[in-house]
């Protein structure tokens, strides 16, 4: 019986499916709960237990907080003193202990900002300046940084004048100007918990005066250590008047291919670092009064990765046997071992200092377990688990018998002999009743096979193989039999003794095209129809018998159009604009003369677009290319078509979905207009920009407007980017009052063009209006020296005349009014002069459908809350007269008292919860809204202090939000 044997043993040790990872807890996370992951599949299944900083953790314990749900660890109310730190999971079953990867717990966080008043910053202008933002206590490390100018969500625009660092927040200016007076506060978000605050206003005070200064290096990248396949930024930026230029090099070489300069100069970003990219890096600010600059040192090193590692196997009793584990990185990794998740340190086991290779000179059953070995550096670890089991049994032959075997005359045949057993057995052969030995022309091989030369009639006969070890000893026995084969080269063969020859033709390639001459005659031809670049290769006529076979061969070379090419991939990206490198595919003995590049984006799934490149031919011996004129912020997929002189192959496979990097916007929303609407409103529409210009995320509209003859426009930001109106609600507009409006995108990197500004009206005053909604149509007819057309109106073939439409002297329209909805007209329009009527120009129209009623009646604000840092406001629903229309939502203003602009939220909830302002007092609008237009409005005052943050905002139920335009 065979211990441990593969063909009677059907379980196996634990192999991990889900192993813990890294995790950051917010402490302000309301789900008070850390749940880290492990799933290993087993048979018999495993049980699992957890580590803590390599201390078992007892789940059993009183008042612990740790539960069990299958393999994951559940901490439940988790407090960072007790449950921060490196966690590991052990699976085990009755092969054997595995060790999990670390995953570490910590608890992230981001304080407010101090609340002491930040001091008033005078430059003189012309002078550089640097506001501090002094991030408040933050763990994880990684924030992203944002400024904002006199109130939210006014961003400054980043250019070659300011700069931004996200390494320590502050905001450069090189040189400062009478536009920079302001209030400055930094905006410091936590992408790992979600998490903004904002910095109390630094008031910034040019001062008059105008002097130019030499460039000096403000903000300069220290020594650099990247990673293998990291991308990085090194941030220099300069103050200076003029504003100083900024230029990178790597000295001693070229700029790696795969880097982009931003931000006017200030970034440059290296994507996909290779270990070329090493060295030192120069960046250099000039103006018209100096220069200065910078120079440090970039180090790329690497994470651990598996050259060769071990995997799991069975092996004999007392055998000898190595494991091996090799790794690359940089530093070089250190090779650790262990045994059911117990280290192996016995230095009987290692032959070599680095500790690579385990070896075990004679294999015992408590050698069987489950082995790891561990690669670790500076960088990080990785691991490789397998098992080993160490079998032993008496030989048999139940599944490997000795088999009848027939042999050529005059040739060798070699009978094996291949029994299971551990540990290796001896072996012996005997023909029918002698036993035989090694001769010149028999030979019993180590594994146990018997070989026989130049057999003859006289071999044939019952050969049994003998085989035996410590745990027993089997037999097994065949026969072997002699024959002949005559055949000649040219595939035409005939046997002698044996009837059943064969002829075959062997062909490396699809043979269904294939067909035998003759029908399938013994002659051997083969004809291939129709040839196709998949029957190229290597053909082989063979004739056979069981015992013997002659073949002759012939290699057919296909020429045909290329093949596809292979390993499509974007090596580097900017907004704009993709670099693509791909494999040559196979040229099937045509030079390859030109590739055609083609791309489909999320807004055309299924069709392929021709792309355009620079250089716009890309030749047949290239791998790289740049597809151009792209839009930011979308995602694509490349493919690659190769050609030749005798056509184009079939496409590459698609490339992994990648996105540009984003832009600021430059589309603006058209046909910007509006008017009309009820009484003391302002109504401005506009079309919305399409999602393939939006170039960015947190999209929306910044709305300004003004009446005719003022200087200062109103502003308000609408932040949802299917928006297509604004309507503003000002007991102080007067009726019909001219206002000019434009509208313009905004994203998270910056705001775009505004529209050509448009000529609206607010609204009549309700006493000169008709109690039904009108219809209205509006005629034109170009005219040229007549005195003016006349108009005649027919309703339902019955004729009427509107004397306030008959003459309009040279104008080529008119406004029809008291027309009736949903009813069909006929429009007549004639040319007048004094020698009497045009020939009429009829047109017919359909007037819209009757519009309901905006609501009549306020929503009731039945609570004003405090909630820590916001305040929660609720209203009654509103219920809609008969004549008004059904309500979709409410609107709800937020803006600081005085002042007529302000956010504007849009929910379907009757709540909304607000953030505290910093000080003063903000007045809050509530209203329903209806596709009859916004209802009445309710009113109510708050005020307070405190610091907004993005914990307030992430519970808000809102399908607009201003807010959106910080990017988190």
């Amino acid at each position: 019986v065979c211990l441990f044997s593969a063909d009677e043993a059907t379980g196996y040790g634990p192999v991990f499916e889900e192993q813990p990872v890294d995790t950051i807890y917010p402490e302000e996370l309301p789900e008070a709960k850390i749940t880290m992951n492990c799933r290993a599949r087993a048979n018999p299944p495993a049980t699992y237990k957890w580590r803590l900083n390599n201390m078992i953790i007892d789940l059993n314990e009183e008042g612990s907080h740790y539960s069990l749900a299958g393999g994951n660890l559940v901490i439940s109310n988790p407090i960072k003193t007790k449950h921060e730190g490196k966690y590991s999971c052990l699976a085990t079953n009755i092969y054997g202990t595995v060790i999990s990867q670390e995953g570490s717990v910590q608890f992230g966080y981001l304080d407010l900002f101090s609340s002491e008043e930040r001091e008033t910053v005078k430059v003189k202008e012309g002078q550089g300046a640097v506001l501090l933002c002094a991030p408040p206590p933050h763990h994880p490390a990684d924030l992203s940084f944002r400024w904002i100018l006199n109130e939210f969500p006014t961003f400054i625009p980043l250019d070659n004048r300011r700069f931004v660092s996200q390494k320590t927040g502050n905001l450069h200016i090189s040189k400062v100007d009478s536009s920079d007076t302001g209030n400055y506060s930094c905006i410091a978000s936590s992408p790992s918990i979600s998490k903004s605050v904002f910095s109390n206003y630094i008031p910034l005070v040019p001062q008059a005066e105008r002097r130019k200064y030499p460039a000096d290096l403000e903000v300069k990248f220290p020594e650099t250590t990247a990673l293998i396949g990291q991308n990085i930024t090194l941030e220099c930026f300069a103050l200076g008047n003029p504003v100083p230029e900024i230029h990178w090099k790597k000295m001693g070489g070229n700029l790696p291919h795969s880097h982009e300069v931003r931000m006017a100069g200030a970034q440059l970003h290296l994507f996909n670092v290779q270990f070329e990219d090493d060295g030192t890096y120069r960046c250099e600010a000039v103006n018209s009064r100096g220069k200065d600059y910078h120079t440090a040192r970039v180090s790329v090193e690497a994470f651990p990765e598996w050259v060769e590692h071990i995997r799991s196997t069975e092996k004999d009793l007392g055998s000898e046997y190595t494991m091996s584990c090799v790794a690359s990185g940089k530093p070089k990794p250190h090779i650790r071992w262990l045994k059911n998740g117990e280290p192996r340190d016995d230095s009987c086991y290692f032959s070599q200092l680095d500790r690579k290779e385990m070896k075990f000179s004679s294999l015992t059953f408590d050698d069987s377990g489950m082995y790891q070995c561990i690669a670790e550096n500076r960088h990080g670890i990785i691991y490789a688990n397998a098992e080993l089991r160490v079998f032993a049994c008496a030989p048999t032959f139940e599944h490997n018998p000795v088999k009848r075997v027939l042999a050529p005359k005059n040739r060798a045949v070699v009978i094996e002999c291949r029994p299971k057993a551990a540990p290796k057995p001896t072996f012996s052969w005997s023909k029918d009743t002698e036993l035989l030995s090694n001769s010149t022309r028999v030979f019993i091989w180590e594994d146990g096979s018997l070989e026989i030369l130049n057999v003859t009639q006289a071999d044939e006969g019952r050969y049994t193989c003998y085989a035996e070890n410590d745990r027993g000893k089997a037999n097994s026995t065949g026969t072997l039999l002699v024959t002949a084969l005559i055949c000649n080269h040219s595939c035409h063969s005939q046997s002698q003794q044996t009837p059943d020859l064969q002829m075959s033709t062997v062909v490396e390639l699809c043979c269904l095209f294939c067909y035998f001459m003759q029908n399938g005659s013994s002659n051997g031809e083969l004809l291939i129809r129709n040839a196709q670049l998949k029957h190229a290769g290597r053909y082989t006529c063979t004739a056979q018998t069981p015992v013997d076979n002659v073949t002759a061969s012939a290699h057919l070379v296909v020429r045909g159009p290329p093949g596809a090419p292979g390993g499509v991939r974007v090596i580097n990206k900017t907004d704009k604009s993709v670099t693509l490198q791909w494999s040559r595919g196979a040229d099937n003995h045509s030079p390859i003369s030109k590739y055609t590049i083609q791309y489909r984006d999320s807004f055309s799934r299924d069709v392929w677009k021709n792309a355009p490149t620079s250089p716009v031919d890309v030749e047949g011996n290239a791998e790289t290319a740049m597809v151009v004129d792209l839009f930011p912020w979308t995602e694509y997929e490349f493919r690659v078509i190769a050609t030749n002189t005798l056509g184009t192959g079939e496409p590459s496979s698609p490339s992994p979905k990648d996105k540009t990097l984003k832009a600021v916007p430059v589309v603006a929303p058209s046909d910007v207009g509006g008017g009309g609407g009820t009484s003391r409103e302002l109504t401005i529409t506009w079309t919305p920009v399409q999602p393939q210009y939006y170039y960015g995320s947190n999209f929306g509209y910044i709305v300004a407007f003004k009446p005719q003859g003022d200087d200062q426009w109103m502003k308000v930001t609408v932040a949802d980017p299917q928006a297509n109106r604004y309507v503003h609600k000002d007991s102080s507009i007067p009726p019909s009052t001219e206002f000019q409006v434009k509208v313009k995108a905004f994203n998270s990197e910056g705001e775009g063009p505004y529209s050509l500004t448009a000529i609206i009206y607010s609204a009549q005053d309700g006493k000169h209006r008709r109690d039904s909604q009108l219809s209205t149509v509006k005629c034109q007819n170009n005219l040229t020296d007549q005195p003016g057309p006349v108009f005649s109106i027919v309703e339902n073939q019955e004729s009427f005349s509107m004397p306030t439409c008959c003459y309009f002297n040279l104008s080529n329209h008119t406004r029809l009014e008291g027309m009736k909805p949903n009813s069909h007209y006929l429009v007549e329009i004639q040319g007048y002069n004094s020698a009497g009527f045009g020939p009429p120009r009829r047109i017919h129209i359909h007037t819209k459908k009757a519009r309901m009623l905006s609501p009549s009646r306020a929503p009731k604000i039945i609570r004003k809350k405090l909630k820590g840092k916001s305040v929660n406001i609720a209203w009654e629903h509103v219920e809609p007269l008969a004549n008004e229309a059904s309500i979709n939502g409410y609107k709800v203003l937020y803006r600081q008292q005085g002042q007529s602009t302000g956010t504007v939220y849009i929910t379907n909830n009757r709540y909304i919860d607000l953030p505290l302002p910093p000080d003063g007092r903000y007045v809050v609008e509530v209203r329903a809204r209806t596709d009859g237009g916004d209802g009445a409005v309710a009113r109510i005052d708050i005020s307070g202090g405190g610091v907004m943050t993005a914990r307030s905002l992430g519970v808000l139920s809102l399908l607009l939000v201003a807010l959106l335009c910080l990017n988190l």
